[in-house]
């Protein structure tokens, strides 16, 4: 049976949802109720997420299912492989993926990934380096380039 738990981050209230099978959804709202029991099926989720924003955590290993068509499973795949701490353009990731010319396809799906953070398509940027659009809005990008910068420089934007 599907579970959902609302938790607190620095950035929002944060939604997860999943069940035995794993985590098919973690999105960010403006605001929302907060639980006060965390499911079973959810508690690993909970505890990593909160070890990441407490800056402890780099790597998620919680089973995750997130929901979508081949394409889109390919995509996040390959951004499940974008390093902590570093960045990756669309066009880059078009390329990994073997075509360049899907980039639009590329950041299509990137934009559809259920799974905010564990899945990071916050790390894919502008060819320039730009940030680019992000379903979170663009200062949640910042914050979660900036929170997993290594060096401790002011601000990368």
């Amino acid at each position: 049976m599907e579970q959902i738990v609302f938790i607190p981050s620095p950035l929002g209230t944060t939604k997860i949802v999943g069940d035995e099978n794993g985590v098919s959804v973690i999105s960010i709202l403006q605001e929302g109720e907060l639980s006060k029991k965390i499911p079973k099926e959810l508690k690993d989720a909970v505890t990593q997420l909160n070890e990441y924003f407490e800056g402890k955590r780099q790597h998620f290993d919680f089973k995750i299912n997130p929901k979508g068509t081949d394409f889109q499973q390919k995509v996040w795949q390959e951004l499940l492989a974008i390093p902590f701490g570093k960045t990756m353009s669309y066009l880059d990731l078009s390329k990994k993926l073997g075509d360049v010319k899907a980039i639009r396809a590329v950041a299509s799906a990137n934009g559809k990934n259920p799974l905010w953070i564990v899945v990071p398509c916050h790390r894919v940027i502008g060819t320039d380096g730009s940030l680019t659009g992000y379903a979170g809005g663009l200062w949640r990008k910042k914050w979660l380039l900036e929170h997993e910068s290594p060096s401790l420089q002011q601000s990368l934007f």
